[in-house]
């Protein structure tokens, strides 16, 4: 991470609670399933992993500053031109309206970052995300914290003894990420199986 997009340092951060989301415990309301549904949103992966991260670096009305700098931008950059990072973009009429990015190793997948300019964008494009990592037999899904928001969608916080042997277990897995397209339905009957709330 850096401290602000003008900071040219990076930093390795390891908290003492690690954010994860299980992929087996995403809340998927009845209200984001109708969204979801409706197929409002056509949602694609890898189509443009570079707007994406662009729009994450952007600041926001609930986050003025952003930690991801041009050397963060390019590093991904390169990462995601070898395979290893992948974004999940939301689009309404074209138009790129919510996404998010992370990084693929083995069985686990670490979400860095996500980005929202239009109601439930990010969470339709986290939910594809949930699916397509369990299709592809991951094990962890990293969200580094906690926020409001993923707390909204099954994350939880366990410490950095456990998260080390998740992490240990999951980079032992050979998984593979689906970049093809999923429909509505089927991403709605995957995460069924996980949690159902009202």
């Amino acid at each position: 991470m850096a401290e602000t997009a003008d900071d040219p340092e990076l930093y390795w951060v390891d908290p003492v609670r690690r954010g994860i989301l299980p992929l087996d415990g995403f809340h998927l309301s009845r209200r984001l399933a109708r969204t979801i549904r409706s197929d409002r949103f056509e949602v694609s992966c890898d189509r443009d992993f570079a707007a994406v991260i662009h729009a994450c670096a952007e600041p926001s009305e609930d986050r003025p500053q952003t930690w991801i700098n041009s050397e963060i931008v390019a590093v991904y950059s390169e990462l995601h031109a070898q395979g290893f990072a992948h974004s999940v973009e939301a689009r309404s009429d074209g138009a790129l309206v919510g996404g998010l990015y992370g990084v693929s190793i083995g069985g686990a997948f670490f979400g860095e970052s996500m980005f929202s300019r239009s109601t439930d964008a990010s969470k339709v494009a986290l939910a594809h995300l949930v699916t397509r990592l369990k299709t592809g037999g991951y094990r962890l899904l990293d969200t580094q914290f906690v926020t409001e928001h993923l707390t909204s969608l099954g994350a939880l916080e366990i410490p950095r003894a456990q998260y080390r042997r998740m992490l240990k277990d999951a980079l032992e897995v050979t998984a593979y990420f689906p970049a093809g397209p999923l429909t509505g339905a089927g991403v709605c009957s995957v995460l069924q199986s996980s949690t159902l709330t009202s």
